[in-house]
C-alpha cells in the first residue's frame, strides 16, 4: 500500500511528502520505529485516518496531545484540507526536535496547523472540540489531559492496544466517562475509544 484509498490527488501528494519527510528525519530523531517504517502507510497513515473518520462531521478545533511523528494529527490535518474539518488542528509536542520535524511538515504541505512545543499540562486550556492522542499514556493519564484541554461539550479519540481493558478499569476508579468503543480497522486486538463527560470520579 503506497497510500490512502478515497482521497483525492492533492491530498495523496500532500501525504506522500510527509512519507518522504518521514523517512529522511527518522534515522536522526526515531519519530517511529524503523521496523514500522516498512508498512507505515497501514500502521501509520491508515491507522491515523480512521481516527479522522469517527469525529463529528464539522470540527472548529482539533488538538492533538504528545504528536511525536504526527499520528494522528498531521494526517488530520491533510484530510482537513479537502474535507475542511477540523478547520484548524493544534500539535501538542514537548520534544523540540520532534516540534520541529512537525513544523516542517506544516510548512511543505501547506496546511491549517500549529505546534504548541511544550509539555501538556503547561499549555493553556486548549478548549477543544476533538482531542486525540496515539500511543502516548495509560488512559488514567489521557483523561486527566482531557479534564485540562477538552471542551465542555468535546469529544476525545484515543486509540489503545490490546491492554486496553486493564486501562479502562483502572481509569474508572479515578474518572466518570461516557465511552463507545470501535474495533481498530488495521490492528487485531487494538480499539478507539470515543469518549465524552470527563470528570473525576
Amino acid at each position: 500500500m503506497t497510500g490512502l484509498p478515497d482521497v483525492s490527488r492533492e491530498t495523496q501528494a500532500r501525504l506522500e511528502i510527509y512519507a518522504d519527510l518521514l523517512v529522511k528525519w527518522n534515522p536522526r530523531i526515531n519519530l517511529v520505529s524503523r521496523k514500522s517504517l516498512d508498512e507505515m502507510w497501514t500502521r501509520h497513515f491508515a491507522d491515523s485516518a480512521q481516527i479522522h473518520a469517527l469525529a463529528p462531521p464539522s470540527v472548529d478545533h482539533w488538538v492533538d496531545l504528545g504528536s511525536g511523528g504526527g499520528f494522528p494529527g498531521l494526517v488530520v490535518a491533510i484530510l482537513a484540507q479537502d474535507g475542511g474539518s477540523p478547520r484548524r488542528v493544534t500539535l501538542i509536542e514537548s520534544d523540540a526536535r520532534k516540534a520541529a520535524f512537525l513544523r516542517v511538515v506544516i510548512r511543505e504541505t501547506g496546511l491549517n496547523a500549529m505546534v504548541l512545543n511544550d509539555r501538556i499540562e503547561k499549555v493553556r486550556p486548549q478548549e477543544a472540540d476533538v482531542l486525540s492522542a496515539r500511543a502516548l499514556t495509560e488512559l488514567s493519564g489521557l483523561l486527566e489531559f482531557s479534564e485540562r484541554h477538552l471542551a465542555q461539550d468535546g469529544i476525545a479519540l484515543f486509540l489503545k492496544g490490546a491492554r486496553w481493558e486493564n486501562e479502562m478499569a483502572a481509569a474508572e476508579r479515578t474518572w466518570s466517562f461516557t465511552h463507545r468503543l470501535v474495533k481498530s480497522a488495521t490492528e487485531d486486538g487494538s480499539v478507539i475509544f470515543a469518549i465524552t463527560g470527563v470528570s473525576r470520579a
